[in-house]
């Protein structure tokens, strides 16, 4: 589903990125921040906590629970990442900062997801949550079926 030919740069575009949006937020980038996001980075399949928990505990046997999620917390708060509710797992955010209004496309057989953004279907919702009076804080639209790929193999 993706187009990433070269994923060693994927990784490395992402956390280059995120070195640059702590630099000009007066953010420290720590070794645990940096190395969380690289483990989300590592596919483009979505990363549960525990799973992530369980590669930092290869190298820190010290690692827990509080320390993933709160490094998490810092990596949504600042762009670097979307959670996937539906699937309790993260994604790199492919274009940090840039916006909010993003929706994903979740294969349900090879589990890879596919951040699209699209302008217009954020308008649709911004204008229903303003008929409404509500009050939107954030918009994730999470789209579940089958990639060309898998649907090329049944």
């Amino acid at each position: 589903m993706h187009t990433c030919t070269d994923h060693d740069s994927c990784v490395g575009d992402a956390l280059q990125k995120a070195d640059m949006i702590c630099q000009d937020k007066g953010l420290r980038f720590t070794k645990l921040r940096r190395k969380v996001l690289e483990i989300i980075w590592e596919s483009h399949a979505p990363a549960k906590a525990y799973d992530i928990l369980d590669k930092l505990k290869k190298n820190d046997t010290s690692a827990k629970p509080p320390t993933v999620y709160r490094t998490l917390d810092f990596l949504l708060e600042n762009g670097l990442v979307h959670k996937i509710s539906s699937l309790n797992a993260y994604v790199g955010c492919s274009h940090p900062l840039k916006h909010h209004e993003c929706y994903f496309l979740i294969c349900d057989a090879c589990q890879e997801i596919k951040e699209c953004c699209n302008n217009d279907i954020a308008q649709a919702i911004i204008g229903t949550a303003n008929k409404n009076k509500f009050h939107l804080k954030n918009i994730t639209l999470e789209i579940e079926g089958k990639c060309q790929e898998c649907g090329d193999k049944n």
